[in-house]
C-alpha cells in the first residue's frame, strides 16, 4: 500500500512538472478550448454588427476577418453601381418612350426602305436588324410608312416588331452612340486629320462607340471627329443609301488611270517592257508600291499586276473624288457561269450565260433579280449569284500579238510543199504568204485595241468619234483591205464558219439576243479576248471571247 502510495505521488509530481514545463497535453487543450471561445464571439459580434444572421440553409459558415473585410469593400461599390444602373435604365426608358408607335426590325441582315410601298420601289435605305422606327401609317396591306434616321419610306411589315414586345426588345438595345450632326463626315484610320480616309458617314447615322479619346471617337470601321457627333443614349435608326461612298471600302491606296482611252500595264517598270493588261479610262487599282525614281507606281487591278507610269495615276484625295463621280452600279458575278434570262423569274428562257470575267452595268433591280446591260440588249440574272454594288472598272489581261512569221514547217505543210526545198530557196511563195497572213493577224489585233475607250454611237463607223460592233470590224477590216457589210448578220456569212480551237486573232465571233437572232460581234485579238464596241455605257472594251455564250465564229480572212 505504501508503495503505491508513494507510485501516485510521482505521478502526480511529475504532470506537475510536466504544467510547469508546458509539455501537458490537458493545459494545451484547456487554452485552445478558450482561444475558439474567444474566436466565436468576435465572429458573433461582427456578424451582428453586419445585420447578418445565422440561420438559413444549414451551408452557414464561420467567416474569417479576411473574409468580412472582402464582404465590406463588395458592399461598399455595389451600391453605387446601383444607382448608375437606375440612371441608364431611366435614360433608356426615356428613349423608348420617345417613339409614338415603335417599330423594331427583326432580319438578321438588314431591311430595305423604299420610296413606296411595292417591292420594284426604288431603295432609299436601309435598316439593320435591331433598328428603331417611328410607324406613321400602318393601313396599307403588307407595309409601313415609317420614319427613321431622318428618312421616310415603306418597309415590309413582315419583318417588324410593333406593341409591347417592340418596347421589351427596345430596351435592351438601347446603348450610348455617336450621332452624326453633320452632311458628311470622314471616317479614318487612325484618330488624326491626317490618316487615310475610309468611308464617310452621312448626317443622322448612329454608330457605337468603341472608345473615346480627345477630340475623336472610335467606331468599329475607325475613328470620327467628337466635333461633329452627339454623343447619346439611343437606337440604331435607318442608314441613307449611298453606296457610292463604298467603292473606297474597296481600296487601301487607290489609283485611277487619268487617260482619255486606256493605260498599259507592263511587266517591269520600263518603256519597253512586256504588255501585260490594260486599264480604260478612270479604272481603279490598288497602288502597292513606287519605284525610287517615282516614275512608275507597281498596282493591281482586277486580274492583273504590274507596272504604269505614274504621271497618268490619280491618288490621294483626287483618286477618291474621281472614284465617287465615275463609280457605275454594277453586277459582280459569283460563279463561273451564270444563266441570264429574258425575263425575272425561273419560267423564262436562259439565252445566254455569262462569266466572272468582267462586271455588267446595272439597269433595274427586282427582288431577286437584277437586269443587267448586255452590249445592245440585256438579260436578267439571279441575285443569288451576283453582288450588285458601285464599282469602278478595272483593267483586264491582254498581250499584244506578236507581229512575227509563221514557222516554216507550218507554212509549207499548209501550201503542200516541201519544207527542204522552201528551205534551200530561202523560203518560197507559199511561205511568204503564210507568213504575211500571220503578221496580218496581228496587225489586226494591235489595230484594233488602239481604239480602245472610244465611244459607241449605234449606226456609227468611225473608230475614233464612235461606232456600233458592226461597224467597228468594218471599219478595222476595211483598213487592211477587207470589205465587210455594216450588219452583225450580214458579217456572219461573209466567211468561213470555224470551231473555237480553230480562231485566231482576226477572226469574228458572233452573239445572238434572246430570239437567237445575231445581234452583236467581236474581233478576236488571242489570248482568249476580243475586242468590240459593246454598249454606250462602255464604249470599245475588251472582254473574254465568251464574257457571254457565242453563237458563231467567222474566219472572213480568207487564210
Amino acid at each position: 500500500m505504501e508503495e503505491q502510495k508513494t507510485e501516485d505521488y510521482k505521478e502526480r509530481l511529475q504532470k506537475v512538472r510536466q504544467r510547469r514545463n508546458g509539455k501537458d497535453p490537458m493545459h494545451w487543450f484547456m487554452i485552445g478550448g478558450c482561444a475558439v471561445i474567444v474566436v466565436l464571439a468576435l465572429v458573433i459580434i461582427v456578424k451582428l454588427a453586419q445585420g447578418g444572421t445565422f440561420g438559413g440553409s444549414g451551408n452557414a459558415r464561420v467567416a474569417s476577418a479576411s473574409e468580412a473585410e472582402v464582404q465590406e469593400t463588395v458592399i461598399g461599390e455595389t451600391l453605387p453601381e446601383d444607382e448608375e444602373q437606375a440612371k441608364e435604365d431611366e435614360e433608356k426608358k426615356n428613349v423608348v418612350e420617345s417613339y409614338q408607335n415603335l417599330g423594331i426590325v427583326d432580319v438578321s441582315g438588314y431591311l430595305n426602305m423604299r420610296e413606296s410601298a411595292s417591292t420594284t420601289s426604288d431603295v432609299i435605305g436601309k435598316l439593320m436588324g435591331g433598328s428603331a422606327c417611328e410607324i406613321l401609317d400602318d393601313s396599307q396591306e403588307g407595309w409601313y410608312q415609317i420614319s427613321s434616321g431622318g428618312l421616310e419610306g415603306y418597309i415590309s411589315s413582315e419583318f417588324v416588331q410593333t406593341g409591347e414586345a417592340a418596347k421589351t426588345e427596345a430596351f435592351e438595345l438601347v446603348k450610348k452612340m455617336a450621332v452624326i450632326t453633320t452632311d458628311k463626315l470622314n471616317i479614318r484610320s487612325e484618330p488624326s486629320e491626317d490618316a487615310q480616309v475610309l468611308e464617310q458617314a452621312l448626317k443622322n447615322e448612329r454608330y457605337s462607340i468603341v472608345s473615346e479619346q480627345e477630340g475623336w471617337i472610335q467606331i468599329s470601321g475607325g475613328y470620327i471627329s467628337a466635333d461633329y457627333v452627339d454623343v447619346r443614349y439611343a437606337l440604331n435608326e435607318a442608314r441613307k443609301l449611298d453606296l457610292r461612298t463604298m467603292v473606297l471600302n474597296m481600296y487601301d491606296n487607290l489609283g485611277i488611270s487619268n487617260v482619255n482611252n486606256y493605260l498599259n500595264i507592263r511587266v517591269e517598270p520600263k518603256e519597253d517592257a512586256k504588255i501585260i493588261g490594260k486599264m480604260t479610262s478612270k479604272s481603279g487599282g490598288e497602288i502597292l508600291e513606287t519605284t525610287e525614281d517615282g516614275g512608275w507606281y507597281k498596282i493591281k487591278s482586277g486580274p492583273v499586276t504590274g507596272y504604269v507610269k505614274s504621271e497618268f495615276i490619280l491618288t490621294g484625295d483626287a483618286a477618291k473624288q474621281e472614284a465617287l463621280q465615275v463609280a457605275q452600279l454594277m453586277a459582280i458575278v459569283s460563279t463561273d457561269r451564270l444563266n441570264a434570262r429574258t425575263e425575272p423569274n425561273t419560267d423564262a428562257p436562259i439565252w445566254t450565260q455569262i462569266s466572272n470575267s468582267e462586271r455588267y452595268s446595272v439597269m433595274s433591280q427586282q427582288d431577286g433579280w437584277v437586269q443587267i446591260a448586255l452590249d445592245e440588249t440585256s438579260a436578267y440574272v439571279a441575285t443569288e449569284f451576283v453582288d450588285v454594288r458601285y464599282a469602278l472598272n478595272e483593267a483586264i489581261e491582254f498581250t499584244p500579238v506578236e507581229e512575227t512569221p509563221e514557222p516554216e514547217t507550218k507554212a509549207a505543210s499548209s501550201k503542200g510543199g516541201s519544207g527542204s526545198k522552201s528551205s534551200s530557196n530561202g523560203g518560197s511563195g507559199s511561205q511568204k504568204a503564210s507568213s504575211s497572213g500571220s503578221s496580218k493577224r496581228a496587225q489586226i489585233a494591235n489595230y484594233a485595241t488602239q481604239f480602245l475607250g472610244n465611244p459607241y454611237v449605234w449606226g456609227g463607223t468611225s473608230l475614233t468619234n464612235g461606232t456600233d460592233c458592226s461597224g467597228f470590224t468594218m471599219s478595222v477590216m476595211a483598213h487592211f483591205g477587207v470589205g465587210l457589210p455594216h450588219h452583225s448578220g450580214s458579217q456572219a456569212g461573209a466567211g468561213r464558219s470555224i470551231s473555237s480551237s480553230q480562231m485566231r486573232p482576226g477572226d469574228l465571233i458572233f452573239y445572238t439576243n434572246s430570239g437567237g437572232t445575231i445581234n452583236h460581234v467581236a474581233l478576236y485579238i488571242g489570248g482568249g479576248r476580243v475586242c468590240h464596241a459593246s454598249n454606250a455605257r462602255d464604249g470599245i472594251k475588251i472582254s473574254t471571247w465568251n464574257y457571254r455564250t457565242p453563237a458563231k465564229i467567222v474566219n472572213v480572212l480568207g487564210d
